[in-house]
């Protein structure tokens, strides 16, 4: 018998808790089992405390598949990309989609995000006020659309196209958290989501097409995306412009949203953590020569590769995920029925003592192999794993370091007294009220 989550109230079960503080709901699961119940009005979930049965459930994708009750109901814009995709087509979808992320494209995808971070930087000035989550949305929006695109879009599509990626990417969650029949209602909100998400697939459509016409690589991902064929069928065509277009929405909402998340805690983290912050300095001062990180300075970058790995600990952007059982299966000591809805969670792992040492504590230096012993591999678990782990995690590191050590180079940003700083559960694990003032430039 799985152990049920406690505080559950008649009709509603966890609800309250849940919508209260989820993520210390999450993190008081482990106390009760390895594998524990939880029940949102008629709806189950059995969520995974244990790092070997986390495992067990990223590995075994055809058991575990895509699935579960806010996915099922929230991910329908993103059609058949590598996010959604169930196993039955997963593995040719995956090595279509390899190419784009072969390490010999970096090099080029650095240089534009090294443009926009330039730019974005460069017109801060000593006193600003940022909102932090804004500023790095914006910022990693505008490379998602540049490294997918290069030069096919002119200056006023390219703002349009950011412009319905935010509106996209921002209602995602509100289409996963309401019923249907509301979600659907022509209310304001709906209305211009539903807009701006038409608007992006008939854009990213329309550039599909002009480049089926005119051939040729242009060095960004949506050429991979055209050119790639999978070696184990001769006859294999390639993606069809609708999966490109599901893939290309797909890796918006994965490449944007997320990394400025992750860029936004590192800062907070270490405006909280004067030493770590001083640290970095002195590396980004020695490392990176001009005023701006590039491509090259990025394998010299180590403590700023430790603190996004940190940042990506203790603050996951995808903070729980759940997938859908297709056949009656043994996890653990308990037999879970084909239906069964499970969840895993990284940030119940990255949260334990037991895993982590003093693992609420924002440690760059645990992730130095001279220093510390690594944590088990099942233990970090931020861009899951198993077939289906994150195919942009390297992606994700080369835009956050480069971002973190162009900022660190330019400025210095302090917290704004008296912002309460929390965590907020959307779509992603995002700060909320992170307001940050830019008081000086960075060191000489």
């Amino acid at each position: 018998m799985i152990a049920e989550a406690p505080k559950r109230i008649p009709l509603i079960g966890h609800a309250l808790p849940l919508l209260a503080d989820p993520l210390q709901f999450l993190t008081a699961l482990p106390e009760t089992g390895d594998l524990v119940r939880v029940r949102v009005g008629p709806v189950q979930v059995v969520v995974v405390c244990d790092p070997e049965l986390t495992r067990q459930v990223l590995v075994d994708d055809r058991t575990f598949d895509k699935g579960g009750p806010s996915f099922d109901s929230g991910l329908d814009d993103f059609g058949d990309g590598l996010a959604s995709v169930p196993h039955s087509r997963h593995r040719r979808r995956r090595r279509l989609a390899q190419p784009s992320f072969h390490r010999s494209r970096y090099e080029n995808y650095a240089r534009m995000m090294s443009g926009h971070i330039d730019t974005a930087t460069k017109g801060w000035r000593a006193g600003d006020v940022l909102d932090v989550r804004t500023e790095m949305t914006s910022l990693s929006m505008a490379i998602a659309v540049d490294t997918m695109f290069s030069s096919a879009l002119p200056a006023a599509r390219l703002r349009q196209a950011v412009d319905d990626l935010q509106t996209f990417v921002s209602g995602i969650h509100r289409t996963m958290v309401l019923p249907g029949p509301v979600a659907r209602l022509p209310l304001p909100a709906n209305v211009r989501y539903r807009a701006a998400v038409d608007r992006l697939r008939r854009t990213v459509r329309e550039i599909v097409a002009e480049r089926r016409a005119t051939g040729g690589d242009h060095n960004d991902l949506l050429s991979s995306l055209l050119l790639a064929r999978d070696g184990d069928d001769a006859a294999d065509q390639g993606l069809t412009d609708s999966e490109v277009v599901d893939e290309v929405l797909t890796f918006f909402a994965a490449g944007s949203e997320t990394i400025a998340g992750t860029i936004s805690w590192a800062l907070y983290l270490l405006a909280s953590n004067p030493e770590e912050y001083q640290r970095l300095r002195e590396e980004v001062d020695r490392v990176v020569a001009d005023d701006a990180a590039t491509f090259e300075d990025v394998p010299k970058l180590e403590f700023t590769n430790r603190v996004v790995t940190e940042a990506l600990r203790l603050y996951p952007p995808a903070w729980i995920v759940t997938r859908s059982v297709t056949a009656d299966t043994q996890l653990g000591a308990h037999t879970l029925p084909a239906g069964t809805f499970v969840a895993w969670s990284p940030y119940i792992l990255h949260r334990q003592d037991s895993l982590f040492e003093n693992a609420a504590r924002f440690v760059p230096d645990r992730w130095d192999d001279a220093l510390h012993e690594q944590p088990h591999r099942t233990s970090f678990i931020t861009f899951g794993g198993g077939a289906r782990k994150c195919i942009g995690d390297h992606f994700s590191y080369v835009e956050a370091t480069l971002a973190l050590a162009t900022i660190t180079k330019r400025w210095t940003l302090e917290l704004v007294d008296g912002e309460r700083v929390k965590p907020a559960p959307s779509t992603t694990l995002y700060p909320k009220n992170l307001r940050m003032r830019v008081v000086s430039g960075g060191p000489a």
